[in-house]
């Protein structure tokens, strides 16, 4: 098996294959669709053929901007919300060590990697440049504007901080800034004080923006081969273009299923997991599909859970809760490390039955009695599986999810590209804040309150 695999089986008795396969025309006309840019949303495609269209300089710009990080920093913070820091950090978090950021500086072989600007928490912030205080640290600031409120404040407090360390001069080799081609606030800033930048593609939404720059160089500097994750993304490009028919076509699969179950009133979906390095992974394909989906009084509500943990917490509501729900678990055939179970002598916990198993084996059949028990309770279930944790299956599953984010909310009759909702509560704020220009809003607001 060289390749990530769907299996649909347990959604055989909540659907029929006659009723996934009606609708294979139209979902074959909604990928058709991406490719051509016949439908809305069309200026926002870049990404469809981003994988392929990736050159050799493309790959050694950004190997050489993370070189020069790596020499320079042991650590490095990346400044961004929503699509501009969860692709990277999904990928980061599934393919390093749990445990290397704990590591002594001198014993690692790779910068610790730390998140800024994707929150407004000032004991947050307070604490990062605390442990920044007697760190070499570095920061990659991305932004396409560079006045989003949340990055844009710990971009100015970092860089405060780095500049009155290390002298402005040195700063400015330790500041990457990944931003418009032309315009806004961080552009700017970038040309006045000679950063190093690449390039938000205008054609790239921030959500599907993880194989440009915004995730690549991250990902980079983490250590992590980005030829290999771009190299799995191209394989499911070339595996899903218009010409494959649906019958394997299986972003196209999963897109149907999903919104046929829809239509049943399953609402709700989540995304399961049940290897802790993926907890990052849903919360990008979370923001992927809520965000893309979540439009005119439409879309499915995208959850996800953390396996077997929360099986202790959400298990209950899963298997015996309100029948709006369906799952798709991610499972990860072959881990990258082996732990047996060792006998005890007392076996007071009486485990010794588990003597010399694999703990991934105790894992598999969790997931396997979890799966079986779910559907038994109503709740259909859709698996894709990766052979293991590396680069190449990584880069698969998110091009995957992207590629069937697409064809589901055209199947839904929306534009999965914009996200015209996010503004409502900005105004708000930016009212409240009495920010120039807001004073009519604020006026009106404060009547409100």
């Amino acid at each position: 098996m060289d390749n990530i695999q769907l299996n649909i089986k347990q959604v055989f008795g909540f659907l029929s294959e006659e009723i996934i396969l009606n609708q294979a025309a139209l979902a074959t006309a909604c990928n058709q669709a991406l490719h051509d840019g016949s439908r809305e949303g069309s200026d926002f495609l870049g990404w469809v053929n981003l994988p392929s269209s990736i050159t050799e300089d493309d790959f050694r710009e950004i190997e050489d901007a993370a070189t020069l990080l790596r020499t320079h920093c042991d650590t490095v913070v990346v400044v961004g919300i929503g699509g501009s820091y969860l692709g990277a950090r999904a990928v980061i978090d599934a393919l390093t060590g749990s445990f290397d950021w704990l590591q002594e500086r001198d014993k690692r072989k790779n910068p610790v990697i730390l998140y800024a600007g994707n929150n407004i928490g000032e004991d947050y912030l307070n604490e990062l440049m605390s442990w920044l205080e007697d760190r070499e640290f570095g920061i990659i600031n991305i932004s396409k504007s560079g006045t989003t409120t949340e990055p844009a404040i710990a971009f100015r407090l970092l860089k405060d901080m780095l500049e009155n360390k290390v002298g402005k001069e040195e700063a400015r080799q330790r500041i990457v800034a990944i931003t418009d081609a032309s315009k806004g606030a961080l552009r700017s800033l970038a040309t006045t004080e000679g950063y190093k930048t690449f390039v938000i593609p205008d054609n790239v939404g921030g959500r599907y923006s993880v194989l440009t720059p915004v995730g690549l160089l991250p990902i980079a500097v983490a250590g992590i081969n980005i030829r290999k994750l771009v190299g799995g993304a191209m394989e499911i490009e070339k595996a899903t273009v218009p010409a494959v028919s649906f019958d394997y076509n299986l972003p196209a699969i999963y897109a149907v299923i999903r919104n046929e179950l829809y239509k049943q009133g399953k609402k709700i979906e989540i995304l399961v997991n049940y290897h802790p390095k993926l907890h990052f992974l849903a919360e990008w394909w979370k923001q992927l599909y809520g965000e893309s989906e979540g439009k005119d009084n439409l879309g499915i509500f995208p959850a996800a859970v953390d396996f077997t943990t929360d099986l202790h917490s959400m298990g209950q509501w899963i298997q015996e809760g309100e029948r709006t729900i369906f799952e798709t678990v991610i499972s990860v055939k072959e881990p990258n490390k082996k732990v047996q179970i060792p006998h005890d002598e007392r076996n007071l916990d009486g485990l010794n039955f588990l003597e010399g198993k694999r703990v991934d084996e105790v894992n598999k059949m969790a997931e396997l009695g979890t799966r079986i028990a779910h559907v038994d309770g109503g709740v259909p279930n859709l698996q894709i599986e990766l052979p293991e944790l590396n680069e190449k299956y990584i880069g698969q599953l998110i091009y995957f999810f992207e590629k069937a984010c697409g064809i589901s909310g055209y199947l839904l009759g929306i534009n999965p590209f914009n996200q015209p909702g996010v503004e409502a509560y900005k105004k708000n704020m930016f009212a409240l804040l009495e920010k120039p220009g807001y004073e009519e809003a604020t006026r009106a607001i404060k009547t409100k309150l």
